[in-house]
């Protein structure tokens, strides 16, 4: 209720909840009746209302009891949206958030986790990632921290790393996986709207030309002096990449958005923008710990152990 773009929403709300419980006690005052309605010869009339014959709705009041159990509802409705959020923007007398009550809580349990964690601290991160319990319970971490993106089994998806394969945009070192998970990553590869139809086509096969993908013998040769102007700076001279910059190796077989002409042509015309979120704020050095290994050992498994 507090997360409101502007203040006047937040008024309104308010007003609208505030104006509801006047208008409920005022229906029922206005409504109550003091003296019981009969006819002629003293009985209770009815609303005129019969079923089944002889069922009658009589014109009674409603019962004392409901009444002021209406109006104890109402009155504690009050004092509830005093004392906590609940009219707009109004945080409430006592500050009352689940926000704060979820990181209390968060708090506690890693608190009460620390010392199942403490020992991993102390140890290498091949160690840990040999490890079977600290391996299933960075698998626990990767589900909900990482699945969502990479993939419940780490195969990731367009425009998500394949975490099997030891091809890592920023390093696959262990330290460089910290990083990763601790800070982040953006990376953007820019657009190149300044060249021209021909020349995307020739840079395109080119590119694929380092990876031995079929291409034009033609237009490779003449990519290669387009590439060299526009993608060598951060591609490097080779093809080969550059962690510092996260810009991929584009002469293997590994590619984030397809190897086909099509995506490649996207890619040049449009530019990429891949972004990684830090995970400081969320978790722990020892849960971080723990991932970097369970990540980091995703793609130096055994053959016979990959499924």
């Amino acid at each position: 209720m507090s997360d409101f773009f502007s203040p006047g929403w937040s008024i309104f709300i308010a007003i609208v909840t505030i104006v509801g419980i006047i208008w409920c006690l005022w229906l029922l005052m206005s409504q109550r009746k003091t003296k019981v309605p009969t006819d002629s010869s003293g009985n209770v009339t009815d609303t005129g209302h019969v079923w089944d014959d002889d069922l009658r709705e009589l014109n009674n009041p409603l019962p004392r009891w409901w009444m002021w159990m209406f109006i104890i509802s109402c009155i504690f409705g009050a004092i509830y949206l005093v004392l906590y959020p609940g009219l707009g923007a109004y945080q409430g007398i006592l500050g009352y958030s689940t926000q704060a009550e979820h990181d209390q809580s968060v708090q506690t349990a890693n608190k009460d986790l620390q010392p199942v964690y403490a020992k991993y601290m102390q140890m290498s991160i091949e160690q840990v990632a040999a490890d079977p319990k600290a391996n299933e319970m960075g698998q626990r971490l990767f589900l909900n921290y990482c699945a969502q993106c990479h993939g419940s089994d780490a195969g990731g998806s367009k425009g998500f790393p394949n975490l099997h394969d030891k091809d890592y945009l920023y390093g696959g070192e262990p330290e460089l996986i910290r990083t990763s998970i601790v800070q982040g990553r953006a990376g953007v590869m820019p657009a190149f709207r300044h060249l021209s139809s021909a020349q995307i086509s020739e840079v395109v096969a080119y590119v694929r030309s380092l990876s031995n993908l079929p291409a034009n013998d033609l237009r490779v040769a003449q990519g290669e002096a387009v590439y060299k102007s526009n993608c060598a700076a951060c591609h490097g001279p080779d093809g080969k990449g550059n962690i510092i910059l996260g810009a991929p190796n584009l002469t293997d077989r590994v590619w984030l958005y397809g190897s086909s002409e099509k995506a490649i042509t996207e890619t040049v015309q449009k530019g990429r923008n891949g972004v990684m979120p830090g995970h400081e704020a969320i978790l722990t050095p020892e849960k971080i710990q723990i991932l970097t290994a369970y990540v980091w050992g995703l793609s130096h498994q055994p053959m016979s152990t990959k499924k």
